[in-house]
């Protein structure tokens, strides 16, 4: 039939009309906002207040040292995410953003965005959908509509029944034409593009953990600040010499490196997880990983390959098993668990498979085994060539004559083959079971044929009813000498020999199956949302061992509301037939269940639920564009297995935020304690200004950097994962209450001992080296919060090489003529450095054995502290 098609002038004024054929731009925030967003932190406010007040009061090196570091922070932030864009801006895959349209009865190449409702479009094999339209020509076509839909097997479109197709699928098999009827945002893809606009992300746990830890800090200083005014008044102290020193102990209680020390923890781990393939895009949400107790995982694509297999093959009156997943051709057949060779009535199966077939076989250098066309076509071709039966040779051997395309109604295709020079003509046909068994009349066993039974029709419906309900798709093939003269389809098929039955499933990835075991063991739970048939989702997820007791579609979502809904979600594992909407309302009830939920998938119809979970994680190779802007983190090797190993990741920075977290909070606390107790006991200050900032921002900051470096701990992936509301502060008792109050004991005595031999210099002096000296061995102690460390005390030489460096940088200030001046200290002796060296290796001695006790107690008695 001939299409004449739009006008050029029709097309121009339907363009001004419906506008041009593209998603609305996702709105992405400029380098300026990105940049100012690092600052946007109650903490980095608490630090810029501190900064202004020291600036005002004169104290300028001071203001400049905080000033530096809340840049730093700001730069470290922002340089890491805007790396991960890059990063992502390198995955996009560049399509060919053009079409073939009928225009004046001419075939025209034209830009895919000025495609416009009306325009006949040409489809041919392997082209990508340019809008949403309607089939009016089709040839045996087929289209890939996983990225859209989820389903894993591609919908035959027709005519009549099938006729939809849609933005961003693509054609597999066959070819056509269709004529637009919807564009750009009009169209499904561009309904779920402002699906996932409209939908609000949530803040992370770490997020929520340090604004709380901010606010508890602003309150305990604004409280301190007033007590110690008040006090030093009563006292009759100076005004103005109460107001400095009232500010010097907010100083000593704000942790300024801690801002800059998380995100260098964050960007540490956002390193780690590039070089195992997962690329984070927003540093914070990489904390968020490690609290997830549910991954919610779309199946195609994701837990399998996307790639059909042949899994079963029932021949000659057995059942064989066929080992290998995807398109790489290698595996065995076997028969009761027993390697046999492949011969007979088994080499007839497979080689009217691969004759009866219009797809490639191919191997990419880059992409590494692939099928041209139709993916169930080509699970036929990989199966024939793990016997070593290769399309090509086939043909040599029996070329192809003719061909009757499949077609809806009769449910299968059917090849003619000539063998050697012509003489001899075969019929090779491929189909629904119920199709090829109606028509056959015989059936070939052990090589020989012979009459096909009711009996034998009853066990093949058996045979083909049990796979499908194990969720297998399934084909039946045949054959027929033909004599005749004409190749038609009245002619030709009728008293078929029937062959056997080919079971084949998406495969499941096998690393995946470890993977989800691993999951259980850390306390996740795994549930898998997809657009698949019940039966395929229930077996899929069995074999992979994710629970399904029961299956639950979509239709059967919609009859359930949103309060039971959050019962069924604690109960359901698998779900099937689902939409997008259906998505997000499983994602929100597991929110409104107190989950931290991450959501992996890699079509536009996981989008809004990427969007929406804690963090969605999407496929970097498979992945349409749309799920990627959605998400928080890519996986650049799409494997579900990367996950595991990000979640691992997540889990050890969150470890390593909190060690570096008690660590600083516990030397402030000791600060706060010692500027307090000495005021109220109206003796002079022990730690002035610049030494309480050296100690924060060098001192305690270098090792806590190398803190954040810690290798993560082996037994993490065997605990379950933190609540979502769960104190940050729980067990840390000896690091929050215990070590600061021995601190303080020892350094307050030190210091009124040396102030009643009248050298408050040398007082001072030894009141900032012994808090130097404790916070040295305290960082070693901190490498385990929970266990003694042992002989694992060196394990981590960035804090070894920390610890020599803020050493040799102290031991700098102190022998040093102006830098001693400075910093208002004094050389010290031999004596002063023993007493501080063992007051330092009592302290560790002291943790280490808490720890043990607590271990062998199986409790901690500060269990549930906090601060302020």
């Amino acid at each position: 039939m001939e299409y004449k098609g739009l006008s050029e002038q029709e097309a121009a004024e339907r363009l001004l009309k419906y506008g041009r054929n593209e998603l609305a731009e996702f709105k992405r925030e400029s380098l300026l906002a990105k940049f100012i967003r690092q600052f946007q932190q109650f903490m980095v406010f608490l630090l810029l207040g501190a900064a202004i007040i020291a600036l005002f009061l004169g104290e300028t090196i001071d203001a400049i040292m905080i000033f530096a570091i809340v840049l730093m922070l700001g730069i470290l932030g922002f340089l890491q995410e805007y790396k991960a864009e890059k990063a992502f801006e390198a995955l996009k895959k560049l399509v060919s953003p053009q079409a073939r349209v009928i225009r004046d009865g001419i075939v025209k190449i034209v830009d895919a965005r000025e495609i416009v409702p009306g325009d006949f479009v040409i489809l041919e094999l392997g082209d990508r959908v340019p809008a949403d339209g309607r089939i009016i020509e089709s040839i045996s076509m087929s289209v890939d509509e996983a990225a859209l839909t989820g389903e894993s097997v591609p919908v035959r479109k027709d005519v009549e029944k099938s006729n939809k197709v849609f933005m961003g699928t693509v054609v597999v098999a066959g070819r056509g034409k269709m004529v637009v009827e919807k564009t750009g945002m009009a169209t499904e893809i561009g309904r779920i593009a402002q699906m996932v606009q409209e939908v609000e992300k949530e803040r992370t746990p770490l997020e929520i953990d340090l604004e709380k830890i901010g606010k508890q800090l602003s309150i305990g200083v604004l409280a301190l600040c007033v007590i110690i005014f008040i006090t030093g008044i009563l006292y009759g102290f100076e005004i103005f010499n109460m107001f400095l020193t009232a500010v010097s102990l907010a100083v000593a209680a704000i942790p300024e490196g801690l801002p800059a020390v998380v995100t260098i923890t964050l960007a540490l781990g956002v390193q780690r997880m590039s070089k195992r393939n997962a690329i984070v895009r927003k540093l914070k949400s990489v904390e968020t990983l490690g609290s997830a107790d549910v991954i919610c995982t779309d199946k195609t694509g994701t837990l399998t390959k996307n790639e059909m297999t042949v899994r079963k093959i029932f021949v000659n009156n057995k059942m064989i098993d066929v080992s290998g997943s995807g398109y790489a051709p290698f595996g065995n057949f076997t028969h009761d668990g027993k390697e046999i060779a492949v011969r007979e009535d088994l080499e007839l199966l497979l080689r009217i498979g691969v004759l009866c077939n219009t797809t490639h076989l191919t191997e990419d250098p880059q992409k590494g085994w692939t099928v041209i066309g139709d993916s169930t076509e080509g699970a036929l071709l990989v199966a024939a060539a793990k016997a070593g039966m290769w399309r090509e040779q086939l043909l040599k051997k029996w070329p192809e004559i003719g061909e009757l395309p499949f077609d809806s109604e009769r449910k299968r295709m059917t090849t003619l083959h000539a063998e050697g020079k012509g003489k001899k003509k075969t019929a090779y046909m491929k189909g629904a079971p119920e199709s090829i068994l109606r028509i056959s009349s015989r059936i070939i066993e052990n090589g020989k044929v012979r009459r096909l039974t009711p009996s034998d029709r009853k066990r093949i419906t058996e045979i083909n009813d049990n796979l499908t309900s194990k969720g297998y798709r399934t084909l039946a093939v045949g054959y027929k000498e033909f004599d005749g003269v004409k190749f038609a389809v009245d002619a030709v098929e009728q008293e078929i020999i029937f062959v056997g039955i080919v079971g084949m499933m998406d495969a499941p990835r096998e690393e995946v199956k470890p993977a989800i075991q691993l999951c259980k063991t850390a306390g996740i739970r795994v549930i898998m949302i997809t657009g698949d048939h019940p039966l395929t989702a229930k077996a899929v997820a069995e074999e992979l061992g994710i629970d399904s007791g029961k299956v639950l579609t979509g239709e059967e979502l919609d009859k359930i509301d949103d309060k039971k809904l959050k019962d069924v979600v604690e109960e359901v594992s698998a779900f099937a037939r689902v939409s997008p909407a259906h998505k997000l309302r499983i994602v929100n009830a597991l929110h409104s269940n107190g989950h931290v939920v991450a959501m992996t998938g890699d079509g536009v119809n996981d989008s809004p639920a990427l969007k929406r979970a804690d963090i969605g994680v999407a496929m970097g190779l498979t992945g349409t564009d749309v799920a990627k802007e959605s998400s928080d983190l890519i996986l650049a090797d799409d494997n579900f297995a990367t996950i595991v190993a990000a979640v691992e990741e997540g889990r050890g920075i969150y470890e390593n935020i909190r060690k570096t977290l008690f660590y600083l909070l516990s030397g402030n606390l000791a600060e706060v304690m010692i500027v307090f107790l000495a005021v109220l006991f109206g003796m002079p200050l022990p730690l002035v200004a610049i030494q309480i900032l050296w100690i924060n921002l060098v001192t305690d900051g270098l090792p806590a950097i190398a803190l954040a470096a810690d290798p993560i701990s082996k037994d993490v992936m065997n605990k379950p994962p933190r609540k979502k509301n769960e104190n940050i502060w729980n067990g840390m008792g000896i690091f929050l209450i215990e070590s600061p109050l021995i601190m303080t004991a020892a350094i307050l005595l030190l210091f009124f001992h040396n102030v009643q031999k009248g050298d408050v210099l040398l007082a001072q002096t030894m009141a900032f080296t012994m808090l130097v000296m404790f916070e040295k061995t305290k960082a070693f102690a901190c490498r385990s919060l929970e266990k003694p460390l042992g002989r694992k005390i060196f394990e981590n030489r960035w804090l070894v090489y920390a610890t020599l460096l803020t050493i040799v940088l102290h031991l700098t200030i102190l022998y040093t003529p102006f830098l001693d001046e400075l910093f208002r200290v004094k050389p010290l002796g031999l004596e002063e450095w023993l007493i501080m060296i063992g007051a330092s290796l009592f302290l560790y001695l002291y943790i280490e054995i808490r720890k043990y006790i607590n271990s062998i107690l199986g409790q901690n008695n500060f269990r549930k502290i906090s601060i302020f």
